[in-house]
């Protein structure tokens, strides 16, 4: 089963009526305090600043106006970025040593409760490699542990690969689906290519899911590499065509290495499909 790694975000459907954001947050981690945070959100493939802020004994906002609802990062310098989606209503942010979250707002919080139980997974993933290693140093019967631990690796992979296929389908119609759909498929390629993860979400999706911007590049890229792969359509005479840049995603995990004979909990890749 392909080990999944999602780099997993935020946002909810372009919608054509405006309105204003506030974002109000606080922070107990020390060396934020007295650091410049920016509010960037991407514009024509363009990471663009919208509004920055410094934050002082442990607080910080940002506020504005939108045309439509969007996804935003906030960065500290050049840092990955915590996903906030920009609608209409006052935004919470909270940061600590070992998490965040962002709350006040339909979308935010279907996002942090999504990206709470994908973390939560993710730990127990991470804590394989543990067991492992504590099994070897008690002298347990490797070969048992190992097949219980893959057991285990297997599980937690299906419940990975059902909370991103179902959160992606619930979506369809707003932000958080696109979204959540492009940085999974960019966690697995350098460059847009098709699996069967892919084509059988496309298989479900609604018309408005399949006519995201993103979205539609991607899958039209991804077809178009795989006729080229399959010698159905010859290479474009000029330069390769570049991937996507996709929005920049909150915090990833990083790839566990484990021992030689030990689970792989976090390799890179898709979720597999889902019946």
């Amino acid at each position: 089963m392909n080990k999944v790694l999602y780099a997993v975000i935020s946002v909810l459907t372009l919608t054509s009526c405006g309105g204003t954001f506030s974002i109000t947050g606080s922070s107990n981690v020390s060396t934020l305090d007295g650091q410049k945070l920016y509010l960037k959100v991407y514009k024509d493939t363009v990471m663009k600043n919208l509004d920055s802020c410094d934050v002082v004994h442990g607080q910080f906002q940002f506020q504005g106006s939108i045309d439509s609802v969007r996804v935003a990062n906030i960065f500290m310098d050049d840092n990955m970025g915590l996903p906030v989606v920009l609608e209409d209503g006052d935004i919470v942010v909270k940061i600590d040593n070992t998490q965040e979250s962002v709350t006040g707002t339909p979308l935010n919080d279907r996002l942090t409760t999504f990206r709470e139980k994908f973390t939560q997974l993710m730990n127990q993933s991470m804590d394989l490699v543990h067991k492992h290693d504590q099994a070897i140093m008690n002298g347990k019967d490797m070969e048992a542990v190992n097949a219980k631990l893959a057991a285990e690796d297997a599980s937690i992979n299906q419940k990975m690969d059902k909370l991103v296929t179902t959160f992606v389908t619930e979506n369809f119609d707003n932000v958080l689906g696109p979204y959540v759909f492009i940085n999974t498929c960019m966690s697995r390629y350098e460059v847009p290519m098709l699996d069967a993860w892919i084509e059988d979400i496309m298989s479900k999706a609604t018309e408005k899911f399949k006519n995201d911007p993103q979205v539609k590049e991607y899958y039209e890229a991804a077809q178009q590499n795989q006729n080229i792969m399959n010698g159905m359509q010859d290479p474009a005479p000029q330069a390769p065509a570049q991937q996507m840049a996709p929005p920049a995603d909150g915090p990833t995990p990083n790839q566990m290495a484990a021992p030689q004979g030990a689970p792989q909990p976090s390799a890179q890749g898709v979720p597999a499909q889902t019946e």
